[in-house]
């Protein structure tokens, strides 16, 4: 499903993108030295446990699998109905965190949310409302693009945010912004007018889940500009579930359901069907244990190597041809994405820490240093002429 963004990470079906948002939002339970430390690109405070790189990689493999299992179940498997899947969804979702809210203390910080039903319909329920737009064209969108080319367009969600703001007055325009993002969409054109499988119809769903997930992310952050309403992401989905499931549900009885059978939901699996929504709310609660355990840059960058990760993986599942033109104009898009969201002087900062820890590991481990070396140019040749091999459906062709 439109998977990362604040609160709800598998709206990424994304949305990764807005994961620095994500961070600066849980923020205040930390420090203001602490704070200060992360957003000038260092490390996050020492804590015991596992290591920052396992919940990163945790929410890497989760945000993908969601992605790839979506698109399995409603392109691959034939289950024809995106609106209904994202409905079971949000109902496992209400239920979950339901659960956990009787049976644990995991939600106890509900509490302090100053929670009414008039603040609920006013607050709560317009956010559920863009939420479950951003999902259903998320999902649609997977009936007619392939998913190397739906995270191309993703590139986009924090150009459209960006504008969003503008629009609605919670930050002032400003040009060199404008430029800074203007490189993001020139290489998202490029990569567009490269893709070999475009779909008009397809194009504008998304474009819409885009600009719904914009909206979305507006009016969280105007939720958020008061105190009270800090809440983790876990505490957001017990209280946007509901409405959202309620929306979808409602969408649903109108349009999947009159043409479903339980033949439909026998032939994919029930179990099937709780496997996807389980991996769906594993990635929520994976993004509460990431939050904390790194920095905002280490974040941003995590996003986009999952993006890459989720391009060649579409590319060797599904078989989806990229072609060089969008290699080329997808570079650029997240090129331009870094420097969005880190700027020039961050970006100085990491690339001066990833050459002095890549020069340490070298001189420690000059062999392991050289396999992995071989070993990615390797993989990176392997993954060309896969994707460049004819497929059946080409020789058919």
């Amino acid at each position: 499903m439109a998977l990362v963004s604040p609160f709800f990470p598998f709206n990424n079906l994304t949305h990764s993108h807005s994961f620095t948002v994500l961070h600066s939002t849980m923020a205040n339970g930390r420090s203001s030295q602490d704070e200060r430390k992360l957003e000038s690109g260092g490390s996050a405070p020492a804590s015991s446990g596992l290591h920052p790189a396992f919940y990163i990689a945790l929410w890497i493999a989760l945000s993908s699998s969601v992605i790839l299992f979506n698109k399995w179940v409603l392109a691959s498997a034939q289950f024809n109905f995106p609106l209904f899947l994202t409905t079971w969804h949000m109902v496992f979702a209400t239920a979950m965190t339901q659960i956990l809210a009787r049976c644990t203390n995991i939600l106890d910080s509900r509490h302090k949310v100053p929670m009414n039903p008039a603040t609920y319909t006013r607050a709560i329920v317009p956010i559920g409302i863009m939420f479950s737009l951003s999902l259903i064209c998320g999902n649609l969108a997977y009936l007619y693009l392939s998913v190397s080319f739906i995270q191309m367009l993703k590139a986009t969600n924090a150009v459209v945010t960006l504008f969003a703001t503008w629009a609605f007055g919670i930050a002032p325009p400003n040009y060199k912004t404008l430029g800074n993002v203007g490189i993001i969409v020139v290489g998202v054109v490029i990569a567009s007018f490269g893709e070999i499988k475009f779909d008009m119809l397809g194009f504008l769903i998304q474009v819409g889940g885009i600009i719904f997930e914009a909206l979305r992310l507006v009016m969280v952050q105007r939720l958020l500009s008061s105190a009270e309403f800090k809440m983790d992401p876990l505490v957001s989905l017990y209280y946007y579930a509901p409405a959202c499931a309620v929306t979808n549900g409602v969408v649903t009885l109108f349009t999947d359901l009159p043409r479903m059978t339980m033949n439909d939901i026998y032939s994919l699996g029930i179990m099937t069907l709780i496997a996807n929504a389980l991996v769906a709310f594993l990635l929520n609660a994976s993004v509460v244990l990431l939050i904390g355990k790194t920095s905002a840059v280490v974040l941003t960058m995590a996003g986009i190597l999952k993006d890459i990760l989720l391009v060649c993986a579409s590319m060797m599942i599904f078989h989806d041809p990229v072609t060089a033109q969008q290699f080329f104009g997808y570079s650029i898009a997240l090129g331009g994405l870094v420097y969005y969201k880190l700027g020039a002087e961050k970006m100085q900062t990491l690339a001066t820490d990833v050459k002095l820890q890549v020069g340490e590991y070298r001189r420690n481990n000059p062999a392991r240093a050289k396999f992995i070396a071989v070993g990615g140019a390797l993989t990176i040749i392997l993954l060309v002429l896969y994707t460049g091999a004819p497929t059946a459906n080409k020789l058919t062709n």
